[in-house]
């Protein structure tokens, strides 16, 4: 059964740059569609960005585009990245990446079957 794993979230300052990853493992991913969530203190999870498995077509939150960029490694073909720039408190929250197998319009977490545990980001003001 796969397994995603995100990792990379701390504590940064605002205005930093953080990227986080998430790896697939443990057998074939099916998903077409890799995305990331977050859920903030006291708040329901919210869609972050999505992307077809091979970095193409990303689709952004209004909040976050313009500062965060999601990318597949091309070398590692089972991880993904978020690169979140220019980081806000307001962006403190646990971060998780899961797969769908839409291919288009993929913001909700009822279109993801497959998910990660999350890791948290912090960032102070």
């Amino acid at each position: 059964q796969v397994q995603l794993v995100a990792s990379g979230g701390e504590l940064v300052q605002a205005g930093a740059s953080l990227r986080l990853s998430c790896a697939a493992s443990g057998g074939t991913f099916s998903s077409n569609t890799i995305g990331w969530f977050r859920q903030p203190p006291g708040k329901e999870r919210e869609f972050v960005a999505s992307a077809l498995l091979n970095g193409r077509l990303p689709d952004y939150a209004p909040s976050v585009k313009g500062r965060f960029a999601i990318s597949r490694d091309n070398a590692k073909k089972n991880t993904w990245y978020l690169q979140m720039d220019s980081l806000k408190p307001e962006d403190t929250a646990v971060y998780y990446c899961a797969g769908s197998s839409k291919l288009v319009g993929a913001t909700r977490e009822s279109d993801y079957v497959t998910w990660g545990q999350g890791t948290q980001v912090t960032v102070s003001s």
